[in-house]
């Protein structure tokens, strides 16, 4: 894919439907999702002026962040599930963690003395597969987070079931926009590549996008 008007198409989307939402669309940061592409996608992205990034797993993003770790002011997001025993070297390699679901995991990052963005996962939808904690439990997980010296909480974040259908993941963007309000937060990670009008409609301020950008992904081999 011709990676410049992907992303011309992709900025098109997002002002478009920040305008009807009567929104500003430099309010919508526009996360990269580099996951199954090798280092040269994210270094071929930060010339085109992306500056943040989401991988959805440690040890690819391990394997990648000696070719990437000079690009000054970027910011690489982990969206995926993290193990509370990896959270010392997510420490190391990211700097902005939009999936945190427990106490016990805020502490372990807490604890690695690393100043840390983070972002609660909020699990919205029935699905097994989904990960994220209830919203039952977000005041305790609010305070637990806002209790740790080097973390800083930034918002929720979630992913709803899978749908062709875009407007079927408009009631969880909506109930996350409502859980966020309660709780007194500001930012809103929702909405993907075949999502993210619908996401911006309902107030994100983070749009995580892969295949619109990068085309259908790839394995790469790590090493």
């Amino acid at each position: 894919m011709d990676l410049r008007n992907s992303l011309d198409q992709v900025r098109a989307r997002i002002t478009a439907a920040a305008i009807r939402a009567g929104r500003d669309a430099s309010a919508v940061t526009l996360v990269a999702v580099t996951k199954v592409f090798p280092a040269s996608a994210i270094r071929e992205a930060y010339e085109l002026g992306l500056r943040d990034f989401g991988e959805n797993y440690l040890q690819e993003f391990e394997a990648k962040y000696p070719e990437v770790s000079d690009l000054p002011g970027a910011r690489f997001h982990l969206i995926g599930h993290l193990q509370s025993n990896k959270a010392k070297r997510a420490t190391e390699l990211f700097q902005i963690i939009q999936t945190v679901d427990s106490e016990k995991l805020a502490r372990r990052l807490d604890a690695a003395g690393r100043p840390l963005d983070v972002m609660l996962e909020v699990k919205l939808s029935a699905e097994e597969a989904k990960t994220g904690a209830d919203p039952a439990e977000l005041p305790a997980l609010i305070e637990a987070v806002r209790s740790c010296a080097n973390l800083r909480l930034e918002g929720l974040m979630t992913m709803p079931p899978w749908s062709d259908d875009a407007e079927l993941s408009r009631p969880y963007f909506q109930r996350l926009r409502e859980l966020a309000k309660e709780h007194g937060l500001s930012q809103l990670s929702m909405g993907m590549s075949h999502d993210l009008e619908v996401a911006i409609e309902e107030g994100a301020t983070h749009v995580r996008v892969g295949k619109a950008l990068f085309g259908k992904r790839r394995k790469i081999t790590l090493v």
